[in-house]
């Protein structure tokens, strides 16, 4: 749910005034109630904005309520310097929206408004059209779910467990620049509090948590070495160590380091960070909370900006393996895929019955279990924040999961990592294209077409929106925001 705060604007003379008053009136209060209905808070202004002061007053009245986007309302001519004033008075998200009514210009009106605030470089997006057209209220809803999530970064923590991994350049940030853009500062957190706190978890939970893990896994295979039951009971820990840590420190999102330290000298964070990002764990449902391996900054916050978006878990994964015979991406990383994406199931059951536990492989010494599984088949939308020259893009790029005959499955999880998780990717471009253009080696994903949102979020933020593919052009005015089907060989599908 957003708080949208709603500004009806008006002409600035009064004998004009009396005459459309009430259709103004009227106009805003079906616009509030198509919002309402989707689910929304709506703050309306107590007046209409009838001239300079009230513009001002009105925007600062609306201002005072903290919303998540402000709205001004278009449905008659209005004088341009009202919606110039209003816009200086409203922190965030703006929206222009405008009624298509010959006998009432309020298109005129947003138009010159929206004109005005180009001239001042103010930020804003525009929607227009007949309210009971489909089309028309998803452009609105896609800026307010964009909105949602561009305002519920601000203020947030990202919890930083450990430094940089393996000379990733991509996988650090800029923390001046993370508070500038995004609004989210940074907390520098050792890994050492990972093991040390680890140590004080209670024996009983952790002890429930691995038979509910034996239960409810497809299987569990101990092999004396990589994995053993206290090897398991230790990753636990971790699970634990870590949501003290996030309790502790109110941290939204995190990332955890891993590689070498952890991973060779005490033992992976594969269960701590699928479940960590899961929404449940073996006390029930919970919140999911974003989690990157390998300490990325960058792709959590991708990830935490799809979790806004969206409410469902991230995938995180390496882009590991290209089949070029069936144009299908291996995507395949330790740890990193939540449990939920093996069904995308709300009992949890239903997902851990396609989950393994295996031991992990000889990159991590330090042993414990890889959470293995195939991820569901189904359409995606794909995204990585990235930077070029030091300035922030968005890869975005639509698709979906694909599954086969259990042979092939096998065959192809194979071809790379078998113990780790996976997901056979269908993107909407070429592999030409993704792997020129495409500036990091992991990538994040969550069900749905959710690409008109990330491009007006990206707009919000003031950072370059980069689609790939169909993506590409894919835009927020008249008619992209409606979408339709993914269709095509990017819908994510089970072959047989």
């Amino acid at each position: 749910m957003a708080r949208i705060g709603l500004l009806p604007v008006s002409d600035g003379r009064d004998y004009v005034q009396r005459d459309v008053h009430d259709h103004v009136a009227r106009s805003a209060d079906q616009l509030a109630g198509v919002l309402r209905e989707s689910g929304h808070e709506v703050v309306v202004s107590p007046e209409q904005v009838t001239s300079n002061t009230l513009a001002t007053s009105q925007a600062r009245w609306v201002a005072d309520r903290h919303p998540d986007i402000t709205i001004l309302h278009h449905s008659v001519w209005t004088f341009p310097h009202f919606t110039a004033l209003a816009a200086e008075a409203t922190p965030g998200p703006l929206l222009l929206v405008a009624n298509i009514d010959p006998q009432f210009p309020g298109m005129v009106g947003m138009l010159a408004g929206g004109g005005a605030l180009d001239q001042l470089g103010r930020t804003h997006a525009r929607a227009w059209g007949d309210l009971e057209e489909p089309a028309v209220r998803e452009r609105i809803l896609t800026q307010v779910r964009a909105a949602s999530a561009v305002t519920g970064l601000r203020g947030s923590t990202f919890g930083r467990i450990g430094g940089r991994p393996m000379g990733m350049y991509t996988a650090t940030a800029n923390t001046d620049q993370w508070m500038r853009t995004f609004g989210v500062d940074v907390e520098e957190i050792d890994q050492w509090e990972v093991v040390r706190r680890s140590e004080h978890a209670e024996q009983a939970r952790v002890t429930a948590a691995r038979e509910w893990l034996e239960r409810h896994a497809a299987a569990v295979h101990y092999d004396g070495d990589r994995l053993t039951p206290q090897l398991l009971e230790r990753q636990i820990r971790t699970y634990y160590a870590m949501r003290e840590l996030i309790d502790e420190w109110s941290l939204d999102f995190s990332g955890i380091k891993g590689q070498p330290e952890l991973t060779a000298n005490f033992c992976t964070m594969d269960i701590a960070e699928a479940f960590l990002n899961d929404p449940y764990d073996w006390e029930g449902p919970k919140d999911t909370h974003v989690t990157s391996t390998e300490a990325d900054m960058d792709a959590a916050l991708t990830m935490q900006i799809l979790k806004l978006l969206t409410g469902d878990p991230v995938l995180f994964a390496d882009v590991r393996h290209y089949h070029a015979d069936k144009d299908v991406w291996d995507l395949c990383n330790s740890g990193q895929h939540a449990t939920w994406y093996a069904a995308r199931s709300a009992d949890p059951a239903e997902n851990l019955r396609h989950v393994t536990l295996h031991p992990e492989v000889f990159y991590f010494p330090a042993g414990g279990a890889s959470v293995q599984h195939l991820a569901a088949p189904g359409e995606m939308t794909f995204a990585r924040l990235t930077r070029q020259d030091g300035a922030y893009r968005m890869h975005v790029v639509r698709g979906g999961f694909e599954t086969y005959d259990e042979k092939t499955n096998e065959q192809m999880m194979r071809a790379s990592t078998w113990e780790w998780p996976h997901a056979f990717a269908s993107l909407g471009c070429a592999a030409e294209e993704f792997l020129t253009k495409f500036g990091a080696n992991h990538i994040h994903a969550v069900p749905g077409d959710h690409v008109a949102e990330l491009r007006a979020v990206c707009e919000q933020l003031g950072i370059r929106y980069d689609g790939f593919g169909d993506a590409a052009g894919y835009g927020t005015g008249a008619g992209a925001a409606s979408g339709g089907g993914f269709g095509g060989p990017g819908a994510g599908r089970q072959v047989r």
